[in-house]
């Protein structure tokens, strides 16, 4: 946030800082990722957790984000928030303020209709903890675990966090959560990774704006599905711990519906939006302390951050960003000065960076990028109308109130800038003050008037520079993700044309199915691929059974050209006689089984008009374990789960309503 000292108008950061160069490169970004860039576990879990031992009562909790930051002056404290009658904690206006104390309603009737065993285990939470009664009822809303009133200073107590956003590219004001209430933190004995645990849908918040602050069964399942389902494929994401269908309530949407809650958990709930809320407010010393929050909390340090790049073209210079740099260095100088707050903003940068270009790797698309729904840590959040991609068109929007296909896949890349560069407004101050930032004069009062020039200059250099190191962030995620799963270990600079840009033409103009493309590609031997007309034959796997009118001889011969520079390529990497290991690798990056939108569908139909309730835990095994042939629990329903989208079914879209 830009402003004049004192109380004069403020400063904004010019949109010039995307300049003719930059807004070229991110137009020519979202044409390439048309035709389209070290293996991790972002989310901090593990496949082995042995002291998954613990209840929900006896897990280690803090309260670092309530301790730390401003809580909204009309119930200030816990004590003060359960006394009042929980009607006075609906909707209204908070300043000066990052979140409310409120305690969730009560619910009646809940039924628990599905847990996450891996999540159980991330948390270090025993299998048998999710059977308890107290389980049941914490993850309800029915039982707070952490507060005492008799002992009102100890404990923790539950929380909805405050901020804003742009909607559709418009200012909304003031958001919030408005249906969402965390409960705790914990932080895991076996990684590190402090997760703050919620409830969305457990009842009305300060920033319920006009709703109701609950959430519909359908909605609930999909998040539930998809949190855990990207956290499998190793996508940053947040996560799903349960699914409680509150069966003594419906909800009013479209329809009366019935209501849910889904227990979910993220290493922070901070989004873009939280940023957005003090700078339009103006409130310089709020967005102060929610940055150096950030820093120190969220990301674990100042020293953690990542340091300024050397000398030299970004695309060759992006890995070489450095840890351990401490607080009060400045490196560089003049308008290429950088301080702590410069750091900070590259490490959100490179973050949502490699998250977006693994949704675009995968085929995810979470339909309604708003800033409130763009993390500050780069995960996956708030799931809405989010789809994964059938047939591959990159103008494909799963929103059906995104007319201007501004969330549709093609967009995403340039959205996340869109998105990053409205962060950096509001940290534009902090990035613009350079080696001023700690002076009395500029923490109290904001930019002189003589320096304002300089400021502006610098905050834009900057933002501009680290519009190029997103830029290159993204394409070398994308590429090192694209290399995997077309099954090689090296990249060649005419991998890109040759191979990624290729096949996806291939996929959009022959409607070809963007995940079944690379699994059965998977399936291929090199004998598969010997011959002009083994290749041609081999080229008709990629279509859908029975879809011969459009096997003509123009469109296998594309494909059968491709599939020979493809076997070129594997046998460079690979040699010509280790097709096992090879498969058994591109099997272990490309997933049989994706929770489509039409399998949402009839999951959402079976649990909520047939009272099937087994379905989800079958749904859940596939989407917890994505790469694997088999699930052992119906053969025909495992196959048709992973078989071809029935007609009329694909690339659907649903509403933002939940």
């Amino acid at each position: 946030m830009l402003r004049r000292a004192a109380n004069a108008r403020p400063l904004i950061v010019q949109q010039r800082i995307l300049t003719p160069r930059t807004k070229t490169s991110f137009t020519r970004l979202a044409q390439t990722m048309a035709h389209l860039s070290s293996t991790t576990t972002p989310n901090g879990t593990s496949d082995d957790n042995p002291k998954a031992t613990h209840t929900l009562r006896s897990l280690p909790k803090s309260n670092v984000f309530t301790s730390n930051l401003p809580a909204d002056p009309a119930f200030s404290t816990p004590s003060v928030s359960h006394s009042a009658p929980r009607q006075s904690l609906g909707p209204r206006m908070v300043k000066e303020a990052l979140y409310t104390y409120v305690r969730p309603e009560t619910t009646a009737d809940p039924e628990l209709l599905c847990v996450s065993k891996r999540a159980l285990r991330d948390l270090g939470l025993a299998e048998e903890e999710a059977k308890s009664d107290e389980f049941k009822e914490v993850v309800a809303g029915n039982k707070i675990i952490t507060w005492d009133e008799s002992n009102p200073d100890q404990g923790v107590y539950p929380w909805s966090q405050c901020y804003g956003g742009y909607q559709f590219g418009q200012w909304a004001g003031q958001l919030g959560d408005g249906r969402a209430i965390s409960l705790f933190e914990t932080t895991s004995s076996s990684t590190g990774v402090r997760y703050e645990v919620q409830l969305k849908g457990a009842g009305r918040t300060p920033y319920s704006r006009f709703a109701d602050g609950r959430a519909v069964l359908r909605s609930s399942i999909r998040e539930f599905v998809v949190s855990e389902y990207l956290n499998a494929l190793g996508i940053p994401t947040t996560r799903a711990l349960a699914l409680t269908l509150c069966k003594g309530s419906k909800v009013r949407r479209e329809t009366l519906e019935p209501g849910a809650i889904v227990t979910r958990f993220a290493q922070s709930w901070v989004r873009f939006g939280t940023f957005d809320l003090p700078r339009m407010r103006g409130d310089r010393t709020l967005l102060r302390k929610l940055a150096d929050y950030t820093a120190e909390n969220i990301y674990g340090g100042w020293d953690k951050l990542p340091s300024k790049l050397p000398f030299g073209d970004v695309k060759d210079t992006h890995y070489r960003s450095k840890t351990g740099v401490s607080k009060e260095r400045i490196e560089g100088e003049g308008v290429d000065e950088e301080n702590r707050y410069v750091r900070l903003y590259r490490a959100i940068i490179r973050n949502n960076a490699r998250t977006v270009a693994a949704w675009q790797a995968y085929g995810f698309m979470n339909g309604v990028l708003n800033t409130d729904n763009t993390s500050i840590l780069g995960l996956s959040i708030d799931f809405g109308p989010f789809a994964f991609l059938d047939a591959f068109d990159p103008m494909y929007t799963p929103n059906h109130d995104d007319h201007m296909l501004r969330y549709s896949y093609r967009n995403q890349p340039t959205i996340i800038w869109w998105n990053l560069v409205r962060l950096g407004e509001a940290l534009g101050e902090l990035l613009g003050a350079g080696s001023t930032v700690d002076d009395d004069i500029f923490v109290t009062q904001g930019v002189q008037k003589d320096a304002e020039d300089a400021v502006v200059a610098r905050a834009e250099s900057i933002i501009s520079r680290c519009g190029d190191e997103y830029r290159a962030v993204f394409l070398a995620e994308y590429t090192r993700l694209m290399t995997a799963r077309l099954g090689l270990r090296t990249h060649k600079a005419s991998d890109f044309e040759d191979l990624f840009s290729e096949f996806l033409d291939v996929l959009e103009k022959y409607e070809l199915d963007f995940h079944h493309g690379f699994r059965r590609l998977s399936a291929f031997t090199l004998a598969d691929l010997e011959t002009e007309q083994s290749r041609r034959d081999a080229a008709g796997r990629f279509f859908r059974s029975g879809d011969a009118p459009r096997q003509e001889d123009e469109s296998r011969e594309r494909i059968a050209k491709w599939l020979e520079n493809w076997s070129w390529r594997v046998v460079e990497d690979w040699g010509d006689d280790k097709d096992a290991e090879r498969q058994a690798a591109m099997r272990a990056v490309n997933p049989n089984f994706v929770p489509r939108s039409w399998i949402l569908d009839e999951l959402i139909k079976r649990v909520e008009k047939q009272g099937e309730r087994e379905i989800l835990d079958k749904v859940m095994d596939m989407a917890l374990s994505p790469f694997e042939e088999s699930w052992g629990w119906d053969e025909a329903e495992e196959e048709r789960f992973c078989g071809d989208v029935p007609k009329h079914r694909g690339l659907l879209q649903c509403s933002c309503s939940s």
